[in-house]
């Protein structure tokens, strides 16, 4: 088969698709209008997020068989046109979870004890000791919001500091363990201390972090974020930080970025005052992005294409 490879991988994607003899196609540096011009050649493409596969894209490619996209989210893929066409669309969730998790909870940390900002005085100088005491996890009450991969690994990395995990999943229930208790969004309304999001981008989600939600909570809570920017709405976060409902964010990811995750450099009033904020944590779409999790990534993205194409 001929394969399009999209997007920077691992080296073992390359190495293993030619150990197959299928022919890898390096499209890397190519533009939408170089994927178009292209598009009939090829039985399979392997992308992250450099362009939409909409239908009018893909009804280009004629001989598709398959899209494999390492990592999670697929809101750039018309999954309609693919099952009525038959073309199979393989994800690797597994890959990236462990990172994600980790990441999550080192953001929420540095947060809590103020550890950005202590670093950066005593860089400067200063030796600021009672403004900069932290908060303990401990005995506090996490939220998650969707319990798929990266809502399961996250509630793992917690294990060990005695906090109370709550979850919601709209699609997912019986997922309760002794470790974590399967709640109801009007439980976390009340009783949640951080909500930490982890659901994929869709219709449903697109702004579900806005100013009506945030007022449904009973105390004032931190927020945070690595799921999608576009499920967050910048301005009505900033609101509720001024006015003290939200006590905090990590923020890994924000509705600025542009589809292939960079950030979009037009000047963005909202972003200009959040990064003013010295309570909000911000990182750059790399939570599940270490470097194990790109060989993880690549290697389930291959298992779940040879299940299917070479068993």
């Amino acid at each position: 088969m001929r394969i399009a490879v999209l997007d920077d991988f691992s080296t073992l994607i390359n190495q293993t698709l030619s150990n197959w003899n299928w022919q890898v196609i390096n499209g890397q540096n190519w533009t939408l209008e170089d994927f178009k011009k292209n598009a009939n050649q090829f039985e399979g493409i392997i992308i992250r997020s450099k362009f939409p596969l909409d239908r009018k894209h893909l009804t280009l490619a004629k001989k598709l068989k398959f899209i494999a996209r390492p990592g999670s989210g697929l809101e750039n893929i018309d999954l309609k046109y693919c099952e009525e066409n038959n073309i199979e669309v393989f994800r690797s969730p597994e890959g990236n979870r462990d990172a994600l998790a980790e990441h999550t909870l080192g953001m929420l940390l540095s947060l809590i004890n103020n550890l950005n900002i202590a670093n950066s005085e005593v860089r400067n100088n200063i030796w600021e000791r009672e403004k900069n005491r932290g908060t303990e996890l401990k005995g506090k009450v996490m939220a998650i919001i969707g319990y798929g991969y990266m809502g399961k690994a996250f509630a793992q990395r917690l294990n060990g500091f005695e906090m109370e995990v709550i979850a919601y999943d709209k699609y997912i229930s019986g997922f309760g363990t002794n470790h974590v208790k399967e709640v109801s969004l009007d439980e976390i309304f009340q009783r949640a201390d951080f909500v930490s999001l982890h659901t994929p981008l869709s219709s449903e989600t697109i702004g579900i972090m806005n100013s009506s939600f945030f007022e449904k909570f009973k105390k004032p809570f931190i927020v945070i974020n690595t799921a999608r920017g576009k499920s967050l709405i910048l301005e009505d976060l900033i609101e509720s930080i001024n006015s003290k409902k939200i006590i905090g964010a990590c923020l890994d990811v924000l509705d600025l970025e542009s589809s292939n995750f960079s950030l979009n450099k037009n000047k963005n009033q909202n972003f200009e005052k959040l990064k003013t904020f010295n309570n909000v944590v911000l990182s750059p779409h790399i939570a599940g992005w270490s470097y194990e999790s790109k060989e993880k990534m690549a290697q389930v993205i291959l298992e779940k294409i040879h299940r299917k194409f070479i068993l």
